[in-house]
């Protein structure tokens, strides 16, 4: 029997003669049987002939090959008369797969003016069919559209510039439709085609230009430093980084008045004031501005142009001036009502040196905790502080020229509230700790620490005492970090005779004058275990075991009457029996 077969790919009904045994010399009492990979599904043997055929399409790139089992038998009995051959039936290729671009569409990039050649990406495409046998996945690359302005090298698929002096200022993406042919790219090949969106980068090869060679700017004399009289600009074709320039001054400030500064998001140039200006000695300014690139050209020379600016100086009634731009006061939050917090000034600097009136803007003050005096500026307390509600308060103060309405000035004053001690310490939340019925003398019942809403400047000192300081059952330790620890004194503690106990603690601070508060601690007695985990703070209920009847209780009840000496005929009153070899059988 042979050892290896070819089935063609895509081919149904393949007759395959190459199983024959040597039994087979016209002995028609023999059978060919088929077995392994197929057998029965795919692949059918002529149980006479051995001559092997398929009963479906084959798809190499789906299972490339075969491996089955041909065996002779006689026909009559199903005996084996020889061993059993193994042979492989190889799928043989057939060009059924176009050429695919699994990663695309694609983006690319390249720099305006690159020369031709410049490598601008590579395409990938994948073929399915056997790269081995013939031409199938043999691939050819080439542009449909794109051209002339890109190439691709058909072997390597590496896209490139093809033609000089591309300018992103004229166009800047290109859209390249690229196919890849299979078979070599000969004549009934199958072919994919994907998109490559090519977009030109910018360099700097664009000077900046002013939109006009000459600006003038009316800037009243009473325009503040750094505040801005004039914006410029020079447009630029490139973008990004390549579109950025800075302005300097270059001539007619020969006084150093003037500065230009850039702004960022706009690319202008904003002209200010480095020094006032002063309309009595000089009216007017002739700058010379440039606007330079940032980055260099292309060509290592600096990009740059220039303007004149006429600067036409404006005679103005200027408002009051403060003699501070912020003034900062401090008052104690127990201060009384009208308590002179500060004073603040203003005056007219123009010759006519009007007189000012001050007032608080009320925008800034809506609860009126402030007045100010019209005419000599005081800032009194109008209502009570508290620092623990608001330890700032920053007010709007404004003086007003009489003579002239219009002419404003603002001023922020701002009020720190100084602290007093007018708050106790106390508990920052209500403890309730618990204690261990077995536990030890000396055992740490519970951690306590205060919190105090005032803020002294040396820091909190707190003091504790419980509130009676002979307690039989606890005790306090300080531990010196402004906090105490809660300890038993006993361990004697049964929740048969008390489940809880209350413990007043007294909290004290050091402030001038001392304040305190009294906080309850809740202490329940529970039961645990050896370890000192807490399993139950229920009181324990003894009651009688399931079958005594009340009278076996009475008469349980006489007997310890008896044995304690009590007289049946004069009863004494009583809460409670304990009997120590009786606890487990009852409770009253």
């Amino acid at each position: 029997i042979g050892e290896q077969g070819f089935g063609r790919e895509e081919y149904r009904g393949l007759g395959y003669k190459g199983l024959h045994t040597d039994l087979d010399v016209g002995n028609k009492n023999i059978r060919y049987v088929l077995a392994g990979e197929g057998a029965g599904t795919i692949f059918a043997i002529n149980d006479k002939t051995g001559d092997i055929h398929a009963m479906k399409r084959l798809d190499r790139e789906e299972k490339a090959e075969y491996t089955l089992t041909a065996q002779v038998i006689n026909r009559d009995t199903n005996e084996p008369l020889e061993p059993p051959s193994e042979f492989i039936i190889k799928v043989q290729d057939i060009n059924d797969n176009p050429p695919q671009f699994i990663e695309g569409p694609y983006q690319g990039s390249v720099p305006e003016m690159s020369p031709v050649g410049t490598s601008v990406t590579r395409v990938t495409a994948t073929d399915a069919d056997d790269p081995v046998y013939g031409n199938s996945a043999k691939l050819v690359y080439s542009i449909l559209e794109g051209q002339p302005y890109f190439s691709i090298d058909q072997n390597s698929a590496v896209i490139k510039v093809a033609l000089a002096g591309m300018d992103r200022e004229l166009r800047e993406e290109y859209l390249v439709v690229i196919q890849a042919k299979d078979m070599g790219g000969h004549m009934g090949g199958l072919s994919g085609t994907t998109t490559v969106t090519i977009t030109l980068t910018d360099i700097n090869d664009n000077p900046p230009k002013f939109s006009k060679g000459s600006y003038e700017f009316t800037i009243p004399e009473d325009l503040g430093i750094g505040k801005p009289g004039g914006r410029v600009k020079a447009n630029d074709r490139d973008i990004g980084e390549n579109a950025r320039s800075t302005y300097s001054i270059v001539g007619g400030d020969e006084r150093d008045v003037f500065q230009i500064i850039t702004d960022s998001p706009t690319q202008e140039g904003i002209l200010s004031l480095k020094k006032p200006l002063d309309f009595e000695s000089k009216k007017f300014y002739n700058l010379t501005v440039v606007a330079t690139n940032v980055r260099s050209s292309t060509t290592g020379v600096p990009f740059l142009d220039q303007a004149v600016v006429k600067v036409v100086v404006e005679d103005a009634d200027e408002p009051p001036v403060f003699t501070e731009s912020m003034y900062v006061f401090e008052v104690h939050e127990n201060a009384p009502i009208t308590t002179v917090i500060g004073t603040v000034a203003a005056r007219d600097q123009d010759a006519m040196r009007s007189l000012i009136r001050y007032s608080i803007d009320r925008h800034t003050d809506l609860e009126r905790q402030f007045n100010i005096h019209v005419e000599d500026g005081k800032i009194t307390l109008a209502k009570p502080l508290d620092r623990e509600t608001d330890t700032w308060h920053n007010i709007t103060v404004t003086a007003t020229e009489i003579r002239n309405h219009s002419q404003i000035s603002r001023a922020i004053v701002a009020i720190r509230v100084l602290d007093i001690n007018d708050n106790a310490p106390e508990f920052p939340a209500e403890y309730e700790a618990y204690l261990c019925e077995n536990g030890k003398p000396g055992q740490v019942i519970q951690t306590i620490s205060a919190v105090d809403k005032d803020n002294p400047v040396q820091g909190h000192t707190f003091h504790y005492r419980m509130e009676i300081l002979s307690n039989p059952n606890f005790t306090i330790k300080n531990n010196l970090d402004n906090s105490i620890s809660i300890l038993a004194k006993h361990d004697s503690f049964r929740r048969q005779k008390q489940e809880f106990y209350l413990l007043p603690i007294v909290v004290t601070d050091d402030g001038d004058p001392p304040m305190s508060s009294t906080n309850t601690l809740t202490i329940r007695v529970c039961g645990c275990s050896k370890d000192g985990v807490v399993q139950s703070c229920n009181p324990e209920a003894f009651v009688l075991p399931i079958g005594l009847s009340m009278g076996a209780l009475i008469a349980i009840l006489a007997c310890i009457i008896l044995l304690l000496g009590m007289s049946p005929r004069t009863p004494k009153p009583f809460s409670s029996v304990r009997v120590a070899n009786f606890r487990q059988y009852f409770l009253i």
